[in-house]
């Protein structure tokens, strides 16, 4: 949290140096913090939910400044505790220096949040979701801290067509920080790389005001090995994992009706030592929510997530989730979330959050009750 500190205080020195908010080039502070509930019946999910969990912490500051015209810069650091997952340590969540030419062409360099589907470069953000937990087989909270921000280039922009609406377009190209730690069992993974990832997104602001479409895809690729413990010595390993990854999008806003769905597959292509495994994944939900008052909103979603699209029957091969939310916006400082969600099958479940367990042997219909506050500024 050193960092943390001296730019509090760099930036308060600044702020406090102009302070005229109709200067579009003052130094941009923004923060929150927010504390969460979990409480679960038959499994761990994300933390020990079963005896109910208030490991799930989140706080953030984030600086943007406009240097002139064109040129902008940003960052955010980030802490969190979601289980086995986050010790409050703060780290650069995205960094970046962005120059943009025109409405049509920007170019951004550093770590940028990846735009994948309609909501992962806002998914930081908690002020800006109906819920607690985006849907969880598009947007999983377990791999928020490499899903978030590739580290790169990115070029981007928005472009008018006329009456047929406009296209908001990026592509990028760069790298993914992937770090995960020894399983419950003492697997360890070592020398974890990302070659590179590359991937875009274009969505569709068509003439229907409140509807836009469109499509994400990514292509990746992770080198690396892993150490089994043995009696005798630990066997390590290699293993090479290469996934290609798209997402259809659809949403409709209209005075205080949204509506979202959005449909994908990760078709991946595994070599672990002289084996090599092909499986494609798929993912999809829809959502509907209503905003009652300014301070109320209600959102309802079902999602579904087949790790295999060859073997869906079982438990192991899916996860099916029923979630409903309500959004209590008690001031425009702080926000109030309960949600429940009523989920069947395992197959987004850890075997290390559950003693080991096979996912076969866990509950097979289970709940999970969330509540979260959010101060953020």
């Amino acid at each position: 949290m050193a960092w943390g500190a001296v730019l509090l205080a760099v930036a308060g020195g600044t702020a406090g140096a102009d302070d005229d908010p109709g200067d579009e080039t003052q130094l941009q502070i923004h923060g929150f913090a927010s504390q969460g509930a979990l409480l679960t019946s038959g499994n761990n999910y994300l933390a020990y939910t079963k005896r109910g969990s208030l490991e799930f912490t989140e706080a953030g500051i984030n600086f943007t400044k406009t240097l002139d015209a064109d040129l902008s810069a940003g960052l955010q650091l980030f802490a969190r505790d979601l289980g086995p997952d986050g010790t409050y340590s703060a780290k650069f969540d995205w960094l970046y220096l962005d120059y943009r030419w025109r409405d049509w062409l920007g170019l951004r360099a550093g770590r940028v949040k990846l735009p994948f589907g309609l909501y992962n470069d806002t998914s930081d953000i908690d002020a800006a979701q109906p819920v607690i937990l985006l849907p969880q087989s598009v947007y999983p909270a377990a791999s928020r801290n490499f899903q978030l921000a590739q580290t790169g280039l990115e070029l981007y922009g928005y472009y008018s067509i006329g009456s047929a609406g406009a296209l908001d377009y990026h592509a990028y190209l760069g790298t993914l920080y992937l770090s995960i730690p020894p399983t419950a069992n003492g697997i360890q993974f070592n020398n974890l790389d990302v070659p590179y990832i590359v991937g875009g997104r274009v969505l569709w602001e068509t003439p229907l005001e409140g509807l836009r479409a469109g499509v994400s895809a990514l292509n990746g690729e992770v080198d690396g090995s892993y150490t089994v413990p043995a009696m005798s010595a630990p066997t390590v390993i290699p293993f090479e994992l290469h996934a290609t990854n798209w997402l259809s999008s659809i949403e409709y806003q209209d005075r205080g009706l949204f509506l979202a769905a959005e449909y994908g597959r990760s078709i991946g292509r595994s070599v672990v030592g002289p084996t090599t495994v092909h499986t494609t994944a798929e993912h999809l939900y829809g959502l509907v929510g209503y905003r009652w008052r300014s301070w109320l909103q209600t959102t309802a979603y079902y999602s579904l997530l087949y790790p295999d699209v060859e073997h869906r029957s079982g438990q192991v091969h899916h996860q099916y989730d029923a979630a409903g939310s309500a959004r209590f916006d008690l001031s425009p400082h702080w926000i109030v979330k309960l949600e429940g969600h009523f989920l069947r099958g395992t197959a987004a479940l850890s075997s290390d959050l559950n003693d080991n367990k096979p996912l076969s042997d866990l509950a097979n219909q289970w709940w999970l009750l969330a509540a979260k506050t959010t101060v953020y500024f």
